[in-house]
């Protein structure tokens, strides 16, 4: 297969912007390569060779005729499928919706083909995001890169795997509870949610005031490109940021030296392994080297802020398939059905006591965030765990969902955060370490992840997809 494979995005555009290699061909290899690796992978719902190479083809002519370039013109990505991409299946992970086709192009969608990317396929991900791991009924199990054996974490499944395996250099996801994070974790990626709406969401989403699009992607830099290239105000998103779009690649140029982080390993609830906490303050220490202060705080939160979450997550999921539910149940994973179905039995006034509960636990994050410009934390209290488990075993009490005790909270709140690659367990498998900002502040989480990058490089470390199939599930 081909040297592309793990170039960075930002290598590639400057390799395409000097005509040393050709949109067509970069396009074409990734194909080949997703061709190649999808029978072991599972990363796709489906894939959409005649679009990417299409788009390859006018970015090929833009170079020849030495037109302005986009961000990123000619280079190959993934959309989730729950973002809709004009005409191609939208079905949310779900045997209930697996004849549904995109009738226009989100936001998100609209700003790649805009910018000149190259659309290679929808990625697979758990059935209506509402997983923490990789598995749906329509599409069966999106194994872990670095372990088949290993969910790569959810929802964002076929987005983090295929990324991580070389096939596109990014990938965009969705993030309501830490989709594009806890795989962002498992699979050794950089991956963010930008402030809640900095990227434009359409048509509405089942969790309108909890969604994000962000990217996955190798590197930071590749996530600051993606991330300038997709983000700005959608008039169709009632809840769009309607400023300016800050330069995400330039924050990663800026020092960090005197910045304030808070260090938290539990946020006050949260029960992570020892070898995870091992790694994440490993990390964090980086900072005090770079010239950060560092500030442990073993209690963020008063409480878990879990039952918030659900309120709001299950119930906008559980509304929308309502007549599933009722009709069709068998259509449903049947975890997701569980969940779905006790979201749905809530009255109305304990609905609102959560909403109004939500207020108040974002107000007292903005507080928080007075004295600090980052919350660090580990991104998820477990590394990659067994394929076709819900849950880890080292957490039974916990749901589909709950046990990513660090993800969900700054879904609430709407603040940026990120998943940066802290290290590897002795088994080889990647652990992540979150970054919190304030509200609106994207670029303190760029500066000090590429500082982190440039003190801990990761990029060279890749998953050994040429073994034997068997001998990496043993």
């Amino acid at each position: 297969m081909s040297d592309f494979a793990f170039m960075t995005a930002i290598e590639l555009k400057d390799l395409i912007a000097r005509g040393d290699i050709s949109p067509v061909e970069l396009v074409g290899s990734s194909l080949e390569r997703m061709d190649g690796l999808e029978p072991t992978l599972n990363c796709f719902v489906q894939t959409s060779p005649d679009l990417a190479l299409e788009a390859a083809r006018q970015a090929e002519k833009a170079v020849m005729s030495g037109e302005e370039l986009g961000l990123l013109h000619g280079l190959p990505i993934s959309v989730k499928d729950l973002i809709a991409v004009d005409g191609l299946k939208l079905t949310f992970g779900s045997r209930a919706m697996v004849d549904n086709v995109a009738a226009v192009d989100a936001p998100s969608v609209d700003r790649v083909r805009r910018q000149g990317g190259c659309i290679v396929g929808k990625s697979t991900t758990s059935e209506f995001g509402c997983k923490a791991v990789g598995d749906s009924p329509l599409t069966g199990v999106t194994p872990n890169a670095w372990n088949l054996a290993k969910t790569p974490g959810g929802s964002s499944c076929g987005a983090a795997t295929s990324v991580a395996a070389g096939v596109t250099p990014f990938a965009l996801g969705t993030d309501g509870g830490g989709s594009v994070r806890i795989p962002s974790s498992l699979s050794g990626l950089f991956g963010i949610k930008a402030q809640f709406a900095r990227v434009g969401v359409f048509p509405a989403s089942a969790t309108p005031t909890l969604a994000h699009v962000g990217p996955l992607t190798r590197t930071v830099r590749d996530g600051a490109l993606l991330l300038n290239a997709v983000a700005g105000h959608d008039r169709r998103d009632p809840f769009g940021v309607a400023q300016p779009v800050p330069d995400f690649l330039a924050a990663c140029e800026r020092p960090v030296e005197g910045m304030r982080l808070a260090w938290s390993p539990t946020l006050g609830y949260a029960q992570p392994t020892g070898e995870v906490v091992r790694i994440v303050e490993e990390a964090v220490r980086v900072f005090e080297d770079l010239g950060c202060t560092v500030d442990l705080v073993e209690q963020v939160m008063e409480e878990d802020p879990l039952p918030i979450w659900m309120a709001e997550f299950y119930a906008g999921v559980g509304t929308r398939l309502k007549d599933v539910l009722a009709n069709k149940p068998d259509l449903l994973d049947p975890a997701v059905a569980d969940v779905l179905a006790g979201a749905l039995d809530q009255e109305l006034d304990g609905y609102y006591d959560k909403v109004f509960r939500r207020y108040d636990f974002r107000e007292k994050m903005r507080l928080f965030f007075e004295d600090y410009d980052l919350l660090l934390t580990p991104t998820l209290p477990v590394s990659a765990f067994d394929v076709n488990c819900n849950a880890p075993p080292e957490l039974p009490d916990r749901n589909i969902v709950s046990w990513v005790y660090y993800t969900y909270p700054f879904n609430l709140t709407g603040q940026p955060a990120a998943s940066v690659p802290a290290g590897w367990t002795r088994d080889g498998l990647p652990v992540g370490m979150q970054m919190v900002s304030r509200i609106l502040h994207e670029e303190d989480i760029f500066r000090a992840a590429a500082a982190f990058e440039a003190a801990r490089p990761w990029v060279d470390r890749r998953p050994d997809l040429a073994a034997p199939a068997q001998e990496r599930l043993n």
